[in-house]
């Protein structure tokens, strides 16, 4: 095809960034599979109120992450310019921003955490001890807000080694802790899922030290001081709202969507919870290179326009297409063949192992349309500044379509949790044909200024 890139740095830089991103996000997902997978084997319930309250991070990830991506957004199109000092001011805004609706949902969880818990399932066991382990876990909000703003702000300047390097520190502090303090070894008390929140707790602190360290010590491309984040500019915050808050409105409607579906299944039955749970981060490993392809994208596409090369613009975006179906056919394929692998970790029998396992099918085959809309729309139509379709394409799917669709089919069609599941991921199918309308019109690109 004559609109396909021929440049080889091209390649390069697509796959070193998505690899880089892809790398960190298997070491963070990492950290969700070590709580699973040890909770699991210790009780149950410790894995199904671990389980419930890991959605209220996930909430929180969401929140933080659309803050982020505005940031990214908008940093990325300075960085081509090479306009330094405004890429502070953004990372400034990102942080006060992201700090705001940490400090929200912190305070939620933590002076109500059985209301919180509670609207996700109703079984009295599980509850409890989601209870048990939010009371903890919520002092780790903080950290993973500043660490997360900070990796994001660097990813927009091209710098990705240090997020694999900070989360890897995290995952073996993880680790390690989760094994002391879930099990009562070297003569520390057994926790349970209490000591899986402590030690998720010190190792997002471990995180923000090291990402701190380097951003203000070793870092040559931004030179950021500790000051340079309590320097918010109006006229940009006007910008940032502009670009950021369909963004960030965007992952809060997903993340809530996500406790939605989380709190239909909870409804169903404790297997269906822990099967849930299972899939779902078995799911977030494998479908890393996709989401991280939809991040590196972001990057190559707003800083492109930001050096003015419009002209690139469109071969890079069907290039990035057909990159996206192969990844998309490969990470579907993986998760199909090591399912069964995967659920042989997990001590879980019956209902839940098979469910998890049906589980599984189903997204191995809706990960195939995820790995091509998803990108499409959150990382090139996104970053070409069209901000606001995403964020109505998103709320129309789900909370217009699937999840009253999926609420019918729970509790009125009496449907098997397996349909009801395959009915909440059916949108990552259907949104294929949006996305490859909308993007090869070639009308999302926007200038900011």
């Amino acid at each position: 095809m004559k609109n396909l890139v021929r440049e080889g740095g091209f390649y390069r830089n697509f796959f070193r960034l998505t690899f880089a991103v892809a790398f960190q996000n298997v070491i963070v997902t990492g950290v969700n599979l070590a709580d699973n997978i040890m909770l699991g084997s210790y009780h149950e319930n410790a894995l199904a109120g671990a389980a419930l309250a890991n959605q209220v991070q996930f909430l929180l990830t969401m929140m933080v992450i659309g803050v982020g991506e505005g940031l990214l957004v908008l940093s990325s199109r300075f960085w081509g310019e090479k306009n330094i000092p405004m890429i502070k001011k953004t990372a400034s805004i990102g942080l006060l921003a992201a700090a705001a609706v940490t400090a929200l949902l912190f305070f939620a969880v933590t002076f109500f955490p059985e209301r919180v818990i509670g609207l996700l399932t109703d079984d009295p066991e599980a509850l409890a001890e989601g209870v048990r382990y939010i009371r903890i876990v919520a002092w780790s909000y903080p950290f993973f807000m500043v660490t997360n703003v900070v990796i994001i702000m660097l990813r927009s300047v091209e710098t990705v080694r240090i997020g694999m390097i900070v989360n890897l520190f995290a995952l073996v502090t993880n680790v390690s802790l989760n094994y002391l303090l879930i099990f009562g070894k070297l003569g520390l008390p057994e926790m349970g899922a209490r000591g899986a929140a402590l030690a998720t707790v010190i190792s997002r602190a471990v995180e923000t030290a090291v990402v701190l360290v380097y951003l203000f010590f070793l870092d040559r491309k931004l030179g950021m001081k500790p000051l340079d984040f309590f320097r918010p500019d109006p006229k940009l915050f006007k910008l940032y709202i502009k670009v950021g808050f369909p963004v960030f409105c965007s992952s809060f409607s997903w993340g809530i969507a996500q406790s939605f579906q989380t709190a239909i299944l909870g409804h169903m039955g404790k297997a269906a919870i822990n099967a849930n749970s299972i899939a779902g981060t078995v799911f977030q490993v494998i479908s890393v290179v996709v989401y991280a392809s939809a991040s590196a994208s972001g990057v190559i596409i707003a800083k492109t326009i930001g050096e003015g090369k419009l002209e690139k613009i469109k071969p890079y975006a069907i290039t990035m297409q057909l990159l996206y179906l192969g990844l998309g056919f490969a990470s579907g394929l993986a998760l199909f063949l090591i399912k069964d692998l995967i659920i042989g970790f997990y001590t879980v029998e019956g209902d839940a192992r098979s469910l998890a396992v049906a589980f599984m099918t189903v997204l191995s085959v809706t990960l195939a349309g995820t790995a091509y809309q998803m990108p499409c729309l959150t990382g090139i139509v996104r970053s070409g500044g069209d901000t606001r379709f995403v964020f109505y394409n998103d709320l129309i799917w789900m909370w217009v379509i699937v999840i009253p669709l999926a609420y019918l089919a729970a509790f009125v069609w009496n449907a098997s949790p397996v349909a009801v599941f395959a009915i909440l991921k059916c949108d990552q199918v259907t949104k294929c044909f949006v996305a490859v309308v909308k993007i090869n019109r070639f009308k999302w690109v926007k200038k900011f200024h």
